[in-house]
């Protein structure tokens, strides 16, 4: 068992993981997004949880709205950028399956496992 109190500073950081799932918390400020229309995780499906904010999600060439308490399946493959339009802060909780980052927050490339 593990466990971890979330404290979402800024950016991006891996919280927890193990060798088949992981979470990290991202918080972008107001006019900030991450990722690009190119942007995609080869090796992991990433679900993402709308904490705070607003935002809009542009996955393989759609546009979706980003409120709090919305859930997002972005398969690996979809390419995908994460925007913060709102005035306040943009708070989300991602769990890549398998794990998608190194503990450094660096991407793992597909089909190598996470540290444990």
């Amino acid at each position: 068992m593990k466990h971890k109190a979330l404290r979402f500073g800024k950016g991006f950081n891996v919280v927890l993981g193990n060798r088949r799932s992981q979470a990290a918390q991202m918080v972008l400020t107001p006019g900030e997004s991450e990722g690009s229309s190119q942007n995609r995780h080869r090796g992991s499906d990433q679900w993402l949880l709308v904490i705070r904010g607003t935002g809009i999600a542009i996955v393989n060439g759609r546009r979706y709205r980003l409120a709090p308490a919305a859930l997002f399946l972005i398969e690996h493959g979809d390419r995908h950028e994460i925007r913060n339009d709102g005035d306040q802060n943009l708070v989300t909780l991602n769990f890549y399956v398998p794990p998608g980052y190194s503990s450094d927050g660096n991407e793992l490339p597909a089909g190598k496992p996470a540290e444990g």
